[in-house]
């Protein structure tokens, strides 16, 4: 089936909120710290600006945004949304500027001069971690958020035959929507309501931030997200700038917009993935691991991100770092950083990138060490079919799949024989050829058993969904969480079509408004066609329960008589359609039996899997890469990818968020890489600079859908959201190694870049000759 909202979006008729009019609207520019750390010593207005520019000290009653953690040991920071004594980062908002366009806007923010007392930045998350080190928040004793251990029995591997070690990281990101982030505020004096229309992927998370921030109740507040040009974690946390623009509009009585540029978001705002690990992994002979132990460091920026908080990702990477793997013994300690950098979100994948990065590479030295393929290896450790369901040694609770058949379909789909052969014939034009695997598991759908324990703003519990016929026969579906991309107004329409049997082109998807829609903590993590789903299967089958009973009324037969399906209460002697039945509910109530619901054609149901430890979906990555060894340059010749996402509800859907997370992966892998200087600034603010995948960098792969259905989910459906993201690096990564293995050299940093490699494969040259010389 194809996608419904596609017809409005490839038209040109959607509604961002960058096209969102309104009249008297002015702009905002804001005033942004030029430095990564300072005091700040005195802002100067000019007298003839001075009722267009916002200060902190104007905001004196708004409170700053806190993302707290109920984690042992967590460290609370407090980010003003107009900075107050200090700045923590390039970017850091510190005047707010009005005027009838966003130029005059900018020519005003010019004006205001700043007078900062440059700090000493802390740029690097390793040495932030020094005794010694300049301190981000000065009432902490050092820089880190949150420590984490955990030591299950590490021990009893330390005497594996194989000990491999390896130092790998990953760059800084930025997660580059094709639409940045954009708030209009205005206030309705008619309901007394703030109206925000934002571009975010959590409108009732950003509410109750906002209603903390500001100090009004969640009900005097309306969040509005229309369409949303993509999110990927990035449109995931209450904004500095909505607060802001909020605070504004309550006071200016007219609407305000600020529309996010590229340049302010590729140097101010959140960005993502700053990783580094120390892992050595434990082996026998035959490739079986005895033992992983990790230490792990995440940047994770100057504040703490509201609602997830600041140590999302470096306190997961302890729990999932094993990934599909069944092994004995495991040691992880794990850091979240502060530093003068922007606060870290979790992109897409959140911290499975990097632990699938660092351990994949780990396992392809392994093999190395034992002299086996690299499939070898996997199949020896990978979690079995007949263990399901499977909790592994940090109690992940697997529900249900088959990873080593997904990681022979993948060989097969890659024809690994065949490379093998090309790689002994090797190339004409003198390139290398690599061949590298990469698999994960995605647990996706989190619930509230898993997050409770955080103690963040926010803990996902029953996820609701109303249904409501309308008097011609239509469908309406009201969820809380919000689309970005996903497709989910046909796919919730899909769902509702198996149950009620009502058109997908006669349902109507309600989503993205407070006002109107359920409270939800919103499209993150994989979770909506398994929660959102679930509530909207949970809702239509209470709602088919209504229809099947004024239908045996009309049928003149029990209700245990009848049956709906095709969009028709089915009778032993005749049918009425859904159709007929909204019809006489709500035009004709004369004709309805005595006693019926007096809620009539509308449901509002709630839904929870029946273990919300979430699923588990999973892919096998394979890839053929040629490299040229002269200059650094990686050509992926082919790629294949076998997953499995439970039940699909729309293959065609799937398959895009497939490719649109190789897409993402790629650029991790190869290209995409946010750096910083000594002071702390941002060396890639236009897209000159941070380079994305294009048409020529991403390969048409071949994909295949393994469907093993969860045991927990309504229709067995799981998340398969972020999965397509999770792999690219660590299999691209791997088959550069794989193709550089005469030389010596290793890469074990992402983004693999030309230069890299030839740095790379210079000093293992170097190398060899010195040894050669000895």
């Amino acid at each position: 089936m194809p996608r419904k909202e596609d017809d409005r979006l490839m038209r040109g008729r959607s509604q961002f909120v960058a096209d969102i009019r309104m009249a008297d609207m002015q702009d905002i520019a804001f005033v942004r710290s030029p430095i990564a750390h300072g005091r700040i010593r005195n802002i100067r207005i000019p007298d003839a600006i001075r009722d267009f520019v916002f200060i902190a000290s104007d905001l004196d009653s708004v409170k700053p945004i806190r993302a707290v953690s109920g984690l042992p040991g967590f460290k609370v920071s407090e980010q003003p949304p107009l900075a107050t004594d200090k700045v923590r980062q390039v970017g850091e908002l510190i005047a707010m500027c009005i005027a009838p366009t966003r130029a005059e806007a900018e020519d005003i923010a010019a004006q205001v001069e700043l007078d900062i007392e440059e700090l000493p930045a802390v740029y690097d998350m390793l040495k932030a971690r020094e005794p010694g080190s300049a301190l981000v928040h000065e009432h902490w004793s050092d820089n880190v958020f949150l420590e984490t251990f955990v030591d299950i029995n590490i021990a009893a591997a330390l005497d594996a035959p194989i000990k491999v070690s390896r130092t790998i990281s990953t760059s800084r990101q930025c997660m580059a929507p094709i639409e940045g982030r954009g708030v209009v505020a205005h206030f309705d004096n008619r309901v007394d309501q703030l109206v925000l229309h934002t571009a975010c992927q959590m409108p009732h998370i950003v509410r109750s931030g906002m209603s903390e921030c500001l100090g009004i109740e969640e009900g005097q507040i309306r969040i509005i997200s229309p369409d949303v040009g993509g999110g990927f974690g990035y449109k995931g946390i209450l904004l500095s700038e909505e607060v802001c623009l909020g605070w504004l509009a309550m006071r200016c009585g007219h609407p305000v917009r600020w529309i996010e540029d590229r340049r302010e978001h590729l140097s101010a705002n959140a960005n993502c993935r700053e990783h580094h690990y120390e892992i050595t992994v434990y082996a026998d002979r035959d490739g079986s691991i005895r033992g992983v132990d990790c230490e792990a460091t995440v940047d994770s920026g100057a504040y703490s991100a509201y609602p997830f908080s600041a140590c999302l990702e470096a306190a997961q990477v302890a729990s999932i770092l094993p990934g599909p793997y069944d092994f004995p013994s495991y040691r992880c300690r794990t850091w979240s950083v502060c530093s003068n950098k922007p606060p870290i979100l979790p992109y897409r994948g959140v911290a499975r990138t990097g632990v699938c990065f660092a351990l994949e590479l780990a396992l392809d030295a392994v093999a190395r060490a034992a002299n086996l393929p690299p499939e070898v290896v996997r199949m020896k450790n990978l979690v079995r079919p007949e263990q399901m369901p499977f909790d592994n040694i940090t109690k992940k609770h697997f529900d249900s799949g088959d990873y080593p058949e997904a990681l022979r379909q993948a060989l097969t789909a890659i024809d690994i024989d065949a490379v093998r052969a090309r790689q002994k014939a090797g190339e004409a034009d003198g390139r290398k050829i690599g061949f590298g695997l990469s698999i994960y598991c995605e647990q996706a759908a989190h619930g509230t058993s898993v997050y409770s324990g955080w103690g963040i703003p926010m803990v996902p519990g029953h996820e609701q969904a109303g249904a409501r016929m309308t008097p011609d026969g239509g469908l309406e579906l009201r969820v809380g969480a919000h689309s970005h991309g996903q497709g989910l107004e046909t796919t919730l329409a899909q769902i509702a079509y198996e149950i009620l049997g009502v058109p997908p082109a006669a349902t109507r998807v309600v989503h993205g408004d407070t006002a109107m829609t359920p409270y939800s903590t919103g499209t993150w993590g994989s979770r909506v066609m398994v929660m959102g789903g679930g509530a909207v299967a949970t809702a239509c089958k209470e709602l088919s329960e209504r229809l099947r009973g004024i239908g045996a009324h009309l049928l003149q037969t029990e209700f245990a008589n009848t049956r709906l399906e095709n969009g028709r209460v089915i009778g032993p002697n005749g049918d009425i359609p859904v159709k007929e039945i909204a019809r006489i509910w709500y035009r004709r109530p004369q004709d309805l039996p005595p006693g019926v619901h007096g809620g009539g054609l509308e449901v509002m149901a709630g839904y929870k899997p029946v273990r919300d430890s979430g699923t588990f979906s999973y892919a096998a990555h394979a890839v053929v890469v040629a490299v040229d060894q002269e200059i650094g340059a990686v050509e992926i010749l082919d790629y294949a990818i076998v997953e499995d996402g439970g039940t699909l509800v729309n293959p065609m859907v799937v398959d895009g968020q497939i490719l649109g997370g190789l897409a993402q992966g790629i650029g991790t892998a190869l290209l995409e890489e946010m750096p910083y200087d000594g002071a702390g600034q941002p060396l890639a603010s236009t897209f000159a600079d941070y380079l994305l995948p294009g048409a020529a960098e991403v390969p048409m792969p071949s994909i295949g859908h393994m469907e093993t259905p969860s045991p927990y989910t309504e229709f067995g459906v799981k998340g398969i959201g972020e999965g397509g993201a999770i792999a690219p690096p660590a299999a691209i990564t791997n088959a550069i190694n794989d193709a550089l293995r005469g030389t010596g050299a290793e890469m074990l940093v992402s983004p693999v870049t030309p230069r890299r490699i030839v740095e790379a494969v210079l000093a293992a040259r170097a190398n060899a000759g010195q040894r050669s010389a000895a």
